[in-house]
């Protein structure tokens, strides 16, 4: 079985029956025959699906919403616009895909020559709980639109998110067998991976998991995107717009009670303004609202999991013994459920425990720099390279530094997110591939090259 769990209270919501290996063989057989059809429907005519699916998302949105709420505990508001922006991609790639999938011509000593792009097949989506809707509708809008077919393994605390997700393929159109959501246990993974029926793998999660299951693709010799853990850099320089950037990275660390892979984790600032930052930043943090998930009002809830929770209060008493300053929280709230409060850690250098891992949770670390040079040392000292923000006003520099700074997105003046006109992955540990814009949707089709001489 798997449960669902309220983490504001801890109430059971729900427990959902495993699927065992019969029903997996019948819908990778069914998802194999469903997408040798889908691949022979006209680009165009694929994209009237995701049409109808903006629309179904768009029409369930409260109650979608609602869902992922209840099981991670997202602030209802957060909710509701995750939705929205499944629905927005949906609509962008309905009207972009067909150009996005046309033959290139490239010029040669053919008569024509040039590039198509065709489907892989079916892909295997290993999803996680913090952004249970847009984590799949971010690969399967483009890989459908592609002419793929999709099963989802979602993670094992969104079970509901994950029936509900079929269910909205369903009523949209999607073609039998074409979409399927699987509730397995992580070791069934490995054996999905190897069958022949599945032609590639996209997994969004932990460094550690995607190491395993890069591994297990690799065995397998298919194409893999992972998304994977993030440190991401804040850097503030001496001449930013102090209190927007400090509005701005309140917002950028606790969005998603801090459980998302492109929240900002360590704030960068340069020493002549590190003083001034902090104070408004913690001014910042001090007025967010924590109360019910539920409440529109709400910007903090309970973290996910209990353990999560735990996990992260041992980051925490960690890069405190190491030597940082707990100016703001530091400590579960004293309430039923998964809750945590939101944490400000100050003085924190690159040996801290704060610095060196991924604290993915409510909890900042603030790092003094000696300049702008230092500052994006200190941004690249790390494992990870997913997104990255830096605030001035001087844009020279900034476009010189962009270029410093190992990541696979540098948002200038603005907060890390994914935006379905641009490309979106990491280097380092934070995985490889694009999701999104023209690249993304290329990543699971065969880039076939193709030269036609003259007719003899």
């Amino acid at each position: 079985m798997q449960s669902s769990i309220n983490p504001a209270n801890g109430a059971l919501l729900a427990q959902l029956p495993l699927h065992d290996d019969a029903e997996v063989d019948r819908s990778l057989t069914a998802a194999s025959a469903a997408q040798k059809s889908w691949r022979k429907v006209p680009v165009a005519d694929r994209c009237n699906l995701l049409s109808t699916m903006a629309q179904v998302l768009r029409a369930n949105k409260t109650d979608y919403a609602r869902l992922i709420t209840l099981e991670i505990g997202k602030p209802i508001t957060e909710s509701l616009a995750e939705i929205e922006k499944c629905a927005v991609t949906c609509d962008f790639y309905a009207a972009k895909a067909p150009e996005f999938l046309a033959d290139e011509i490239i010029p040669s000593n053919a008569s024509q020559s040039g590039v198509c792009f065709d489907p892989l097949g079916v892909v295997l989506a290993i999803m996680p709980w913090n952004y249970p809707f847009w984590q799949f509708f971010r690969f399967a809008a483009p890989a459908l639109a592609a002419g793929n077919g999709a099963i989802l393994k979602h993670a094992a605390n969104v079970p509901q998110c994950a029936v509900a997700i079929e269910q909205a393929m369903v009523q949209a159109g999607c073609p039998e067998g074409l979409m399927r959501s699987l509730l397995i246990g992580s070791g069934k993974v490995a054996g999905m991976i190897a069958d022949d029926r599945i032609a590639a793998v996209t997994l969004t999660g932990s460094t550690q998991v995607g190491q395993i299951v890069a591994a297990q693709a690799g065995q397998a010799l298919k194409k893999q995107v992972l998304e994977l853990g993030g440190s991401d850099p804040f850097i503030v320089l001496a001449d930013a717009d102090i209190p927007a950037a400090a509005a701005m990275a309140v917002k950028s660390r606790y969005i998603n009670v801090g459980q998302s892979c492109v929240n900002a984790k360590r704030f960068i600032v340069e020493d002549s303004v590190y003083d001034a930052f902090t104070a408004a930043f913690i001014a910042g943090v001090k007025a967010l609202k924590i109360g019910d998930p539920m409440d529109p009002e709400t910007q903090i809830g309970p973290m996910a999991r209990a353990n999560l929770r735990d996990e992260l209060h041992d980051q925490v008493v960690r890069s405190i013994n190491d030597g940082a300053v707990c100016a703001l929280g530091g400590a579960p709230l004293d309430r039923e459920g998964s809750w945590y409060a939101p944490t400000v850690l100050t003085d924190v250098t690159p040996d801290h425990t704060s610095f060196r891992e991924e604290l993915f949770g409510p909890v900042a670390s603030i790092i003094r720099a000696r300049d702008a040079d230092h500052a994006v040392a200190l941004a690249n000292q790390t494992e990870f390279g997913l997104g990255a923000s830096v605030w001035t006003q001087d844009m020279g520099a900034a476009r010189a530094l962009m270029r410093q700074i190992d990541a696979g997105a540098v948002f200038i003046n603005g907060m890390v997110a994914s935006d379905a006109r641009l490309p979106f992955g990491g280097i380092k540990k934070s995985g490889y591939g694009r999701e999104l814009g023209e690249y993304g949707i290329r990543e699971f089709t065969n880039m076939k090259t193709f030269w036609i001489g003259p007719a003899q």
